[in-house]
């Protein structure tokens, strides 16, 4: 007699796909802080963090604690892919959202405008649509070799995309430039820790998956200097909102067009995919404007500029 179905193993990875996304949001704040303190309080400018800053960051107990729980939160997310399809569990993330926008919003004495609750909730609506429909059709199916290539393959490209966009708006990104990059980065190491505990299922930890554990680690770095240059450059809810959203979208696309998850959706599926990632980027586009801290910032460049200019 089974003691768990594959249902409540769904619904126990949900669980714990939502405790790792508190974890991420804490972690979140407290890198974000770090950061912040580094930089003096209320610097935040554009463009990337440098290697010495970096290493500045790891003597830093706050920027630690911070790192110590996204590590937490990746523990619980990989025990949630262990149990459930990519689909269903990472769109979850965007829990970590409404944490950390409440928590920043406390911790910065920063009252969210209009605008951003807006934001914030087009984001949690398109997720949670995403959530929902994927939760009807996912199935998890063999992993062949062409499949993990095809992954690979992409993700060749995608590497090299971003680290020629790394180089060139280094110095004066954005951090919507920042955010999209680790997001997409994080969609395929969420894609590729998917892949590896497969191939473990199937018995083939072969050269190939560890090649994939390889790549994963790349992609794990780069990701992570992205997500601190965002820091650097923007508030801790934008961040966050870019990784809930564009990371399980990367993710959800290559599970349900390479490996397979989303084999059984119908045309009204589909439609209901594309407009819930819709709205969901369409609100991370207005936290990325409209921002409370994100306007001050843009306030402080304007007065500075006109001081210059005298």
């Amino acid at each position: 007699m089974k003691l768990f179905t594959g249902l409540d193993l769904r619904y126990l990875a949900v669980v714990l796909a939502l405790i790792g996304a508190v974890a991420l949001a804490f972690g979140a704040q407290w890198q974000n802080d770090a950061v912040g303190e580094q930089q003096g309080k209320g610097g935040k400018t554009q463009g990337s963090l440098g290697f010495r800053q970096m290493l500045e960051l790891v003597k830093r107990p706050k920027w630690l604690v911070g790192t110590g729980l996204l590590g937490l939160a990746v523990v619980f997310q990989i025990t949630a892919l262990s149990l459930a399809p990519l689909i269903v569990v990472q769109p979850l993330g965007a829990i970590a959202l409404v944490v950390t926008s409440v928590l920043n919003a406390r911790i910065s004495r920063t009252k969210l405008n209009r605008v951003t609750i807006i934001a914030i909730s087009l984001c949690i609506v398109g997720v949670g649509g995403f959530v929902t429909t994927a939760s009807t059709i996912a199935h998890e199916y063999v992993l062949t070799d062409a499949q993990m290539w095809q992954v690979l393959g992409i993700l060749a490209v995608i590497l090299s995309a971003l680290i020629t966009v790394a180089v060139r708006k280094a110095k004066n990104g954005k951090a919507i430039y920042f955010v999209v990059g680790a997001g997409i980065l994080y969609g395929f190491v969420a894609t590729l820790t998917k892949v590896v505990i497969q191939r473990i299922y199937q018995g083939q930890f072969e050269w190939l998956t560890f090649l994939c554990l390889v790549v994963l680690g790349v992609a794990v770095s780069l990701g992570g200097w992205f997500v601190q240059s965002a820091y650097a450059s923007g508030p801790p809810d934008l961040v966050i909102a870019g990784l809930t959203v564009v990371d399980p979208m990367v993710a959800v696309l290559i599970a349900g067009t390479i490996l397979g998850e989303a084999h059984t959706a119908n045309p009204v599926t589909i439609v209901l995919f594309l407009v819930c990632g819709a709205t969901a980027i369409v609100g991370v586009l207005l936290l990325s404007q409209f921002h409370p801290q994100i306007l001050l910032a843009k306030r402080r460049t304007a007065v500075w500029s006109k001081r210059r200019r005298v």
